[in-house]
Parts: C-alpha cells; structure tokens; sequence
C-alpha cells in the first residue's frame, strides 16, 4: 500500500520582493507567518507500518526553521529573492537528499 506522511512547521520573518513591480507592496518591507509542508510519498513497510520515521523529517528541518524563525529572508543565501516559489526550492534542495521520496 502507498501512504503519503505531511508534517506542517511554522515560523515568522520578513522579507521584501527586490524583482517586484516598482510601486508594488511586497517591494517593501514585510513579514509574514509561513506554513511549510512536507510530504513523504512511499509504500508503507509492511513490518513496521509506516512509510517514513516522521522525527527524521522533523531532525531534517529543525535547523531550517531556526535558520528562518524570525529573519530577514533576504539575507539568506539562496533566498535573495524570497518568492515562494524560491522557497519551495530552497526547501527542496536543502531536503531531498536527507529525505528520499519526498
């Protein structure tokens, strides 16, 4: 059987869009409180019943969510340009070694 395992994590910082049209709010300076999802997509091991040890996930993220709790996103290598779309991949990159089958 195939499962998929989310786990949410929150944190709060602020950001600007430097590539957002001129006169464009999110030009500058704001914050937000983000919602991260991960996702685990796999067939569940039949003798130990799940499809991914969910503390792995969250020992993978940990120093993610201290990196960005309370930051300026901006200043963040990789995250320049904060769009989410940019931070979907900045996640991505920074997970899908540690988590296979994400």
């Amino acid at each position: 059987m195939r499962a998929r395992l989310t786990k949410d994590f929150t944190f709060e910082a602020a950001q600007t869009l430097p590539h957002a049209p001129k006169g464009h709010k999110c030009r500058g300076v704001h914050g937000h409180s983000f919602k991260v999802e991960v996702s685990v997509e796999g067939d569940v091991d039949p003798k130990i019943g799940w499809v991914y040890d969910h503390a792995r996930i969250s020992d993978a993220m940990k120093p993610l969510m201290k990196r960005l709790d309370h930051s300026y996103l901006n200043d963040i290598e990789g995250l320049e340009n904060p769009t989410i779309e940019k931070m979907a991949e900045w996640f991505w990159k920074k997970l899908e070694t540690q988590c296979p089958g994400l």
